[in-house]
């Protein structure tokens, strides 16, 4: 039977923790055994969990790495935290006898610091994606992505995401039928369309209080219906196109069309999140020249289409709304 340890560090992220777990747990191989034996290791008999708010017994010590065909990662509270003693020598001689290791959320922390990410390309939450990369500097890091496989590592993004890819090692060991019902059991489709980008909040870039900006971000912003020209803005901020775009880097970090762009999609998801209106009228209402230019643009910031992100993020009211 396959082995999956889950290492339990102090100040564990309960979910990390349990979704590999359950996901694990339910898959079943066609004669009705359970396809993996799971185990909760820890360098301590008992770690701290959710804050302090319990704590977790681990049955095995770090030994059960060695033993595993299989290493989970769970995040911890604070992942910039050195790791306990023995935890990178333990999971480097598992990875160098063959071991998969994957990690889940913020545990792509845990798994950089034994260095075994060095040159790979790897994911983690949206939030922590930056100081994952700052830390790592020879870790290529994804932040759009739902999970990286490498073949022998893998990286998982928000939590949730720990789930798509448990899926997916299920279905690289065993099939798709033993994952389709682990998914089943988990409530959960076999694969998700779009990648973490459709999660991550797209604020449009500040200007520090009391630039010179302001008035024109405000004007653009109640105004991103509208076909404008960089001319347009120009004469609204009452200065050249060429001091525009150098006030724009300056103060924003980027440039008034492209601010404006990330504006028009802002409201387009705010529309698909709050309205009944078909995707041509949302197209027109954000701004966009035509349903195909709103489509393409749409995809390529939030990472999924219209549609998909009206299906995911749809209020709960409306939903219940739509039910009755």
């Amino acid at each position: 039977m396959h082995t999956v340890a889950v290492l339990a560090l102090d100040q564990v992220i309960p979910f990390d923790l349990s979704v590999p777990i359950d996901t694990f747990g339910w898959a079943r191989l066609p004669d009705g055994r359970p396809a993996y034996r799971v185990r909760v290791c820890s360098p301590a008999r008992e770690v701290s969990a959710g804050g302090g708010v319990f704590s977790v017994r681990a049955p095995y010590g770090l030994e059960a790495l060695t033993e595993a065909d299989t290493i989970m990662l769970p995040g911890v509270a604070d992942p910039t935290v050195p790791l306990p003693p023995g935890v990178a020598e333990a999971v480097c001689a598992a990875a160098a006898n063959g071991t998969r290791i994957a990690s889940i959320c913020v545990g792509a922390f845990v798994f950089a610091a034994t260095g075994l990410l060095d040159g790979r390309r790897a994911t983690t939450h949206w939030r922590a994606a930056a100081d994952l990369a700052s830390m790592y500097p020879r870790i290529t890091v994804d932040p759009n992505v739902l999970y990286v496989d490498n073949g022998q590592f893998l990286t998982s993004a928000g939590a949730a995401a720990a789930m798509d890819m448990c899926l997916h090692m299920i279905r690289k060991d065993h099939g798709s039928a033993v994952a389709a019902h682990a998914a089943r059991m988990s409530v959960m489709p076999l694969e998700r369309e779009g990648g973490q980008a459709q999660f991550i909040v797209h604020d449009l870039p500040p200007a520090p209080a009391g630039a010179t900006l302001e008035p024109v971000l405000a004007w653009l912003e109640d105004n991103c219906d509208r076909d404008l020209t960089l001319d347009e803005i120009a004469a609204q901020a009452r200065m050249s196109s060429r001091t525009l775009n150098r006030r724009f880097r300056e103060q924003t970090g980027t440039t008034p069309l492209q601010w404006l762009h990330r504006a028009r999609v802002r409201r387009a998801q705010y529309l698909l999140e709050t309205t009944p209106y078909p995707v041509e009228r949302i197209a027109a209402q954000a701004g966009f020249g035509s349903p195909t230019a709103f489509r393409e643009r749409f995809r390529r910031v939030v990472g999924t289409s219209p549609q998909d992100y009206r299906r995911s993020f749809r209020s709960a009211g409306e939903g219940a709304v739509r039910a009755s």
